[in-house]
C-alpha cells in the first residue's frame, strides 16, 4: 500500500532527513586516511542520539541472516551497499559510501553520500560526479503525473551513456513512518511505466552505479554487496516529497558541500 503524506508529515520527514544531512557532515569532518569505519559509526551513533533521534539501521532485520550491527552502512571501493563498519583503516585513494538513517518524531530520514579519502584518481572522481548528477536528474523526473519508470529511465540513460553499470538488485523506495515503504524505485526502467507519481508521495531515490559491470554479489556476512568485477561503485541518495506537483528534496548535502567535499 502507498501512503501519501500530509503537509505535517512532510515536515516531520524533512526534520528527520535534515538530521541525516548534519550527521553525514559530521562524518565528513572525520574522514581521512587512517580512520576506521567503526570510528565513523561511533561518531554517527552518538550524534544521532544526542539530537533526540534513533539510528534506524542499528538492529535492522535481515531475512537471510543477522540484524545489521551498526548505525551506518559504510561501503568502501567495490562495496556497493550495506557495508558493515570495521576496524580496517581507510586508505588514501579510497572512496566510502555512507548510508545513514534516522527515526525522529516517528518519521524516517534516509540519505547517502560517497566520500573521497585523500587523493582519489580522476577516473573514480568522474564516477562520483556522474552518479551524483544522475541522482538530481532522477529527482527532476519525479513530477506529479509522471510514473516511477520515468525516474529509473532518467538515471539509467545518464549513467549508461557514460559507460557505467546500473545495479538492478537494489533500489530506492517509498519512505515515511517505515524506512522502506511502497513503491520500489529502481534506477533503471522505461518511461511511462510503473506507479503514478502523485502529490504527497515521499521517495528515497538512490542511484547505485558501478565503474564496470552492473553485476553484484552478496558476501558471507549476508549484508555487504560488492561488484562482481571488483571495480568501484558509488551511491548517492536523497529523500524527496512530491509537493505542489514538483519534487522537493527533504534531505541535504549542503553542510557536506560547505566543507569542500
Amino acid at each position: 500500500m502507498i501512503f501519501l503524506k500530509t503537509e505535517d508529515e512532510i515536515e516531520k520527514l524533512r526534520n528527520a532527513n535534515l538530521l541525516v544531512g548534519r550527521t553525514l557532515a559530521e562524518l565528513a569532518k572525520a574522514i581521512k586516511p587512517g580512520v576506521t569505519t567503526k570510528q565513523l559509526d561511533k561518531i554517527a551513533d552518538e550524534f544521532i542520539r544526542d539530537n533526540g533521534a534513533i539510528p534506524t539501521f542499528k538492529g535492522f532485520p535481515n531475512p537471510y541472516g543477522p540484524e545489521f550491527p551498526a548505525s551506518i552502512c559504510t561501503s568502501v571501493n567495490e562495496q556497493v551497499v550495506h557495508g558493515i563498519p570495521s576496524d580496517n583503516p581507510l586508505k588514501d585513494g579510497d572512496i566510502v559510501s555512507i548510508d545513514c538513517g534516522t527515526l525522529l518524531d516517528g518519521y524516517n530520514g534516509d540519505s547517502c553520500y560517497t566520500f573521497m579519502v585523500g587523493e582519489v584518481s580522476e577516473e573514480v572522481k568522474e564516477l562520483l560526479r556522474v552518479t551524483k548528477e544522475s541522482l538530481y536528474i532522477g529527482i527532476e523526473a519525479a513530477c506529479a503525473g509522471k510514473r516511477i519508470g520515468d525516474i529509473g529511465f532518467a538515471v539509467q540513460q545518464h549513467c549508461e551513456s557514460h559507460g557505467y553499470g546500473v545495479v538492478r538488485e537494489f533500489v530506492g523506495h517509498g519512505i515515511g513512518k517505515e524506512m522502506h515503504e511502497e513503491p520500489l524505485v529502481p534506477n533503471y526502467g522505461r518511461r511511462g511505466n510503473g506507479t503514478m507519481i502523485k502529490n504527497g508521495l515521499c521517495l528515497a531515490i538512490e542511484p547505485m552505479i558501478t565503474m564496470g559491470t552492473h553485476q553484484v554479489y552478496l558476501l558471507a556476512d549476508k549484508w555487504t554487496v560488492i561488484t562482481r568485477d571488483r571495480k568501484p561503485a558509488a551511491h548517492f541518495e536523497h529523500t524527496i516529497a512530491i509537493h505542489h506537483g514538483k519534487p522537493e528534496i527533504l534531505s541535504s548535502f549542503e553542510e557536506i558541500e560547505k566543507l569542500g567535499v
